[in-house]
């Protein structure tokens, strides 16, 4: 049998040393794959004024299984200052490159899980009423629709007529931004469509019915964001009715939601929502499992069958010029653990997953960020493990 190829694309700043370490325990799992790199991120914005270069887009459309880093994104002024002199002034215009892919292959549905490893120092605690302290164990798979919403990129400075008369027609922009000189207006929209709401919150039913949960939490606002949020609850809830009746809807606000989940994350296991409210959500449940060390994510499109695994964490660019790598690799290690799950491949899957949740139980290796030190270059001279002693760690429980 031929072997798979997998497109791997490191990014920016620490994505190549966290890529790297997880194709090591890849290999020593006995997932058998060839990987050819994409290139993509803020080195090509500046050598090419293209951050997501043609090349790479074709490579996923022939591979469609990607393993993807980090990358690092600046504000606006940065973006364009940092562009090669010749390419200045050219019409050039920076987007982020994981949201164009995103775009591009129209992976909307996008799982992120949050799932406490025993034996983290790092897990949330709290308090019981009589004094004590208990550890809830966390098992939360949130659903992120993931290219619409507020990082749609359909936002303009400085409006054109057209743009802006078509706002002036709703009496709550006259009324209450009628004032604002355009030049000093900025306008971002929120747009769901009922296709790729129906498309999340029907992946987040099916999960929950796999998994034997009896509910699903939509986390929005739609008491204030009527339109938008009031399809996604809408779509949920008719769902419910018609198609999963053995699964209830609860309706929770993003607000709450960021309260609720540091008094009782554990009431949670299934979360559907929007993109920004996915983003903030899944971060924050992430910290209740060690941080973004642990923060890991799949996104994909069914229809076509593109798929990308990436940690949610950035590309922490202080670090990267580090001598000694000194960054979490779990992260990373867990999205290919997604990405081979989704191809079929469970059974290395399982063994990678158990192989973690055993470094991290057992205490003797762990990264700065588990012994909670900052993380400065001498971190590992202070007894923190490096990126490739935390995969040596696991490659070794794979043995």
């Amino acid at each position: 049998m031929a072997k798979r190829t997998i497109v791997s694309m490191p990014g920016d700043g620490i994505g190549k040393a966290v890529l790297n370490e997880t194709i090591r325990v890849l290999n020593a799992a006995g997932f058998e794959a060839n990987y050819v790199e994409g290139d993509i991120g803020w080195e090509f914005w500046c050598k090419e004024g293209n951050p997501l270069p043609d090349r790479t887009i074709k490579l996923l459309e022939e591979h469609k299984i990607g393993l993807f880093g980090a990358i690092t994104s600046k504000p606006k002024d940065k973006t364009a200052s940092e562009l090669a002199p010749e390419l200045q002034g050219k019409g050039y215009t920076y987007y982020s490159p994981i949201v164009t892919m995103r775009q591009h292959f129209n992976l909307d549905i996008c799982m992120r899980p949050c799932l406490t490893f025993t034996g983290n120092p790092l897990n949330f605690i709290r308090r019981t009423a009589d004094g004590g302290v208990e550890e809830p164990k966390i098992d939360v798979m949130i659903f992120r629709q993931n290219t619409e919403g507020l990082y749609g990129g359909v936002e303009w400075t400085n409006p054109n007529d057209q743009v802006y008369d078509a706002f002036m027609t709703h009496p709550k922009f006259s009324k209450n931004f009628g004032w604002c000189p355009r030049e000093e207006l900025a306008i971002s929209t929120r747009i769901f469509t009922k296709k790729y709401v129906t498309r999340i919150v029907e992946a987040a039913f099916e999960y929950a019915k796999k998994r034997g949960f009896k509910k699903i939490t939509v986390c929005e606002k739609p008491n204030v964001i009527r339109e938008t949020s009031g399809m996604m609850l809408k779509v949920a809830q008719e769902m419910s009715k018609a198609k999963y009746p053995d699964i209830w809807v609860e309706d929770v606000n993003i607000d709450a939601m960021t309260m609720w989940l540091t008094k009782n994350p554990e009431n949670y296991n299934v979360i559907v929502a929007g993109n920004m409210f996915g983003d903030i959500v899944s971060d924050a449940f992430a910290g209740l499992i060690g941080g973004l060390g642990f923060a890991t994510s799949a996104q994909f499109n069914p229809e076509s069958g593109v798929a990308v695994f990436e940690p949610t964490h950035g590309s922490a660019p202080k670090y990267a010029d580090y001598e000694t790598s000194i960054v979490n690799p779990i992260a990373m290690i867990s999205s290919a653990v997604m990405m081979l799950e989704h191809i079929g491949e469970s059974v290395i899957a399982e063994k990678i997953r158990k192989a973690v949740a055993e470094v991290v139980a057992e205490g003797k290796v762990r990264a700065y960020d588990m012994m909670k030190m900052k993380g400065t270059p001498d971190v590992v001279k202070q007894g923190a493990a490096s990126t490739t002693q935390m995969a040596d760690a696991i490659i070794a429980k794979l043995k």
